[in-house]
């Protein structure tokens, strides 16, 4: 019977970080869709495979495939809002195909399932079946609560299983199935084994695999990370920067716009805790500084955000795998006060890198009237940034 796999890989992801969806960030320097994508285009039974990608992704699309196999690849669907909507258009996209047999539906963001997986999937759906979906046993006790958050109900732990993609089905009653729920403007399915228990199929099921993980949080990338066998092992790096007064009524500090008697004489916004943030997260990743990657002589960096600038370094940090642990930054002037600002600078720095509020710390002090902070002719920065990174050869 034709076999076809349906990748969905139009969601948002955005839980994860990295300011991107995360079926395009980079795992052991691969796309999440690519790894993905790769244990499908491996087997040979597998005659077709279609992804649905979302709006407006298509370049990010373009980069993940490049340099796959695309022998096999049909053109991207665009989805919908839902996960549900999304399938039935890939469904749909395929049927146009002139496509019957077994369609195999798998997450994007389950970039680890095996080729076993695979073919348990298609093996499961022999005689009668119509839909077969890989579970594994709960571990810990569920609790199912009602309204006021108390607990309704203990099920038995010993019924209940968890499920993973990729789940295989006869093709035409799942696309009846999904036709069906659109008909009826039903969009809550979070998945197509409910679909087709809504339309009175039953759904048989295979083992999981537990390495088969969905990558959601930012933890998630952790462990996609080390299954290379590397190590994630701390980096620290520091940054300075400071900037002489001129003329103006306010100063960048943070990315943050602090009401001032002088600005800052600099190419881009002049805010020395953001530069000073960025070369340590650089410096963490021997990867140069700010001048090498946005050079001073470049006219585009004129008055530029210094939070381009963060965030640039931040994602750099993502891209090779690792996390950002610590921020820490200390601002040298004798004025502007940073007290009064220290909190909304600490979110909008959380908010550039990436990282929880409680990872970055800032401290001010002046500098006892000595030197040119002491005389009010500038002010400086210091940062150190604690990043973990995959272990390198």
């Amino acid at each position: 019977m034709p076999v076809a796999a349906l990748l969905v890989a139009a969601g948002k992801g955005l839980r994860a970080g990295g300011g991107e969806p995360k079926q395009y960030r980079l795992v052991n320097g691969r796309p999440v869709l690519a790894h993905a994508l790769l244990p499908f285009l491996a087997d040979p039974s597998i005659g077709r495979i279609g992804v649905v990608i979302g709006d407006g992704d298509e370049g990010r699309y373009a980069d993940a495939v490049a340099g796959l196999d695309s022998s096999r690849l049909s053109a991207p669907t665009l989805g919908g809002t839902t996960r549900q909507e999304s399938v039935r258009r890939g469904l749909l996209a395929l049927s146009r195909q002139g496509f019957e047999g077994i369609v195999l539906v798998h997450d994007a963001a389950r970039p680890f399932v095996s080729p076993a997986q695979i073919a348990a999937a298609v093996g499961r759906l022999g005689g009668s079946e119509l839909a077969a979906i890989p579970a594994l046993p709960v571990t810990d006790t569920v609790k199912r609560t009602d309204a006021s958050g108390h607990v309704a109900e203990t099920p038995p732990r010993d019924q209940l299983v968890s499920v993973q993609t990729p789940q295989a089905f006869r093709f035409g009653p799942l696309l009846k199935a999904h036709e069906a729920a659109q008909a009826a403007q039903l969009h809550g399915f979070t998945d197509d084994a409910a679909l087709m228990e809504w339309a009175g199929h039953p759904v048989a099921t295979f083992p999981g695999d537990p390495a088969n993980i969905k990558l959601t949080h930012a933890e998630d990338f952790l462990r996609a990370a080390s299954r290379s066998g590397k190590v994630l092992v701390t980096r620290v790096g520091t940054g300075y920067d400071v900037h002489a007064f001129g003329p103006g009524d306010h100063v960048w500090l943070g990315g943050i716009r602090i009401g001032h008697d002088h600005g800052v004489v600099a190419h881009s916004d002049g805010d020395v805790a953001l530069h000073a943030l960025t070369d340590a997260l650089l410096g963490a990743l021997a990867d140069g500084d700010i001048g090498t990657h946005f050079p001073p002589s470049d006219p585009q960096w004129r008055g530029a955000a210094s939070a381009r600038f963060l965030a640039f370094a931040a994602d750099r940090v993502r891209e090779r795998g690792g996390r950002i642990d610590h921020l820490d930054l200390t601002i040298v002037c004798e004025a502007p006060k940073v007290g009064p600002h220290r909190d909304a600078i600490r979110a909008e720095i959380a908010a550039v890198a990436g990282v929880p509020v409680g990872k970055v710390a800032i401290k001010a002090t002046t500098s006892e009237r000595m030197g040119f902070t002491g005389r009010r002719e500038g002010l400086a920065a210091l940062a150190t940034a604690t990043i973990r990174l995959p272990e390198e050869e």
